[in-house]
């Protein structure tokens, strides 16, 4: 029998490998600078110390913190295949750190008045992680 690929169902989810020694120093408690500096490719550091900077009144350095954990993320998914567009599942627990990233950038962003990058940062979350947007929302 012949298989055919779909080719309208779009591209497969994107799924980041674990940083299983990152991971754990943050979930265990350690200065997400600390992580961030012995980790620079961990995103979930970058997005702990974009929320931490936020929550300051620092949108600057939120902005800043959550450009550098975006960036880091891209890279990573370009490494796991992803082409610019398709899925990056919130369930699977590595692709975290990028979303928050993005999610903190949008916020930053706005909050700095860069209102387009906002909301491109806002789109490119909901089409690739409605069920990020729910989580990251109901923080």
């Amino acid at each position: 029998m012949e298989t055919h690929e779909n080719l309208l169902a779009g591209p497969p989810p994107t799924l980041l490998p674990d940083t299983p020694e990152a991971r754990e120093a943050l979930e265990s408690g350690a200065k997400p600078s600390d992580v961030a500096a012995r980790f620079p490719a961990y995103s979930a550091a970058w997005a702990a110390l974009a929320d931490e900077f936020f929550a300051k009144g620092h949108a600057v350095t939120s902005y800043a913190f959550a450009r550098t954990g975006y960036h880091r993320g891209l890279d990573q998914l370009r490494r796991a295949g992803w082409k610019g567009h398709g899925p990056i599942p919130w369930d699977h627990a590595p692709n975290r750190g990028f979303l928050r990233c993005l999610n903190a950038l949008a916020r930053a962003a706005q909050a700095i008045g860069e209102k387009d990058e906002a909301e491109r940062c806002s789109k490119f979350l909901r089409d690739s992680s409605p069920e990020a947007v729910k989580a990251l929302n109901n923080h």
